[in-house]
């Protein structure tokens, strides 16, 4: 087991552009920027474009601070694991001061202008969001219960919450169950992912589910979460942000994922490593579809309610 404790490596030499563009997640805050967008689209007041556009950027950059504070929190933790291993602190590329600095500088950078340019009550979710993330989640939840993730995953529930608020300075029943779609999409997405990289939370005494409770209860806890979610985007069909797509999209997912999820849960514990590192990173990767494609019906259905096709 690598020693948290260990001094982070030096510089290794000035940061390039793309080392600051890597500090802010990006590939996480583009599922963060798409489900506040269907939020801002989905809801019944439209923002001037203009206005739109300036509140997704505040989004994003909202997105990247906490991916920011995140790093410069958890750099004792990353050194340690494989996975996070070429992040650009542990790899020596951005210093622990250099990433704290970003990440407060856009937080409040990204609040103020959302603010600005659309209302405060937007505006203080995203502080909210920024700070449940960081100091609820990051700090505390993460290296104190197995429980991290299910709590903590309402950070990456806020923004189509947020998304909506922009637009109408309101939260609404649309609102939450969009924030309850991604809440409760959250732990099997996460317990799957460390499934497959279990020994990287355990060296780094993190505890996921899967060290403190094992794979078996971890794969139990998977399968009872999609079936809450199935259930979530069942229900969700008789709101006002279903249409026809919505429907179709809704009962096809989570048929899939649900089928996976027993695949993950039935898997048989003689299967070699690498049989089993297939099906739930299999399982993960659709995760990321199952929810982008979720969202993406609501878009639709919402668009085209809007032009008058339906709804």
């Amino acid at each position: 087991m690598t020693d948290a404790s260990a001094p982070l490596p030096a510089l290794e030499s000035e940061a390039e552009f793309k080392d600051f563009i890597a500090l802010l997640k990006p590939r996480v805050m583009l599922l963060v920027v798409f489900t506040a967008f269907v939020g801002l689209m989905a809801a019944p007041v439209q923002l001037h474009p203009f206005l739109a556009i300036v509140a997704i950027i505040c989004i994003a950059m909202g997105g990247g601070a906490a991916g920011a504070l995140n790093m410069w929190w958890d750099a004792d933790i990353d050194k340690i694991m494989k996975r996070t291993q070429k992040r650009p602190i542990p790899s020596g590329k951005v210093s622990l001061e250099e990433a704290k600095m970003i990440g407060f500088a856009l937080s409040g950078l990204s609040v103020m202008m959302l603010g600005l340019a659309t209302n405060f009550y937007a505006a203080a979710m995203l502080a909210f969001t920024i700070f449940f993330y960081i100091a609820i989640y990051t700090v505390w939840l993460k290296r104190s219960t197995p429980q991290n993730i299910v709590i903590g995953g309402a950070a990456g529930a806020f923004p189509p919450m947020i998304g909506w608020a922009a637009a109408t300075g309101t939260v609404s029943f649309e609102s939450v169950l969009m924030f309850a779609l991604i809440f409760m999409w959250t732990p099997p997405h996460f317990w799957a992912l460390a499934l497959f990289t279990r020994m990287d939370y355990e060296n780094a005494e993190v505890p996921m589910l899967t060290v403190t409770h094992g794979r078996k209860s971890t794969r139990k806890h998977i399968v009872v979460y999609t079936f809450l979610l199935a259930a979530l985007g069942g229900a969700t069909i008789l709101s006002k942000l279903a249409g026809p797509i919505y429907i179709a999209s809704t009962i096809l997912l989570n048929i899939r994922f649900l089928i996976d999820a027993f695949r993950i849960w039935f898997r048989d514990e003689k299967e070699s490593e690498r049989d089993s590192f297939l099906v739930e990173r299999r399982f993960f990767k659709f995760s990321l579809f199952y929810l982008f494609a979720l969202f993406a019906a609501i878009l639709a259905d919402s668009t085209l309610s809007r032009l008058g096709i339906w709804g």
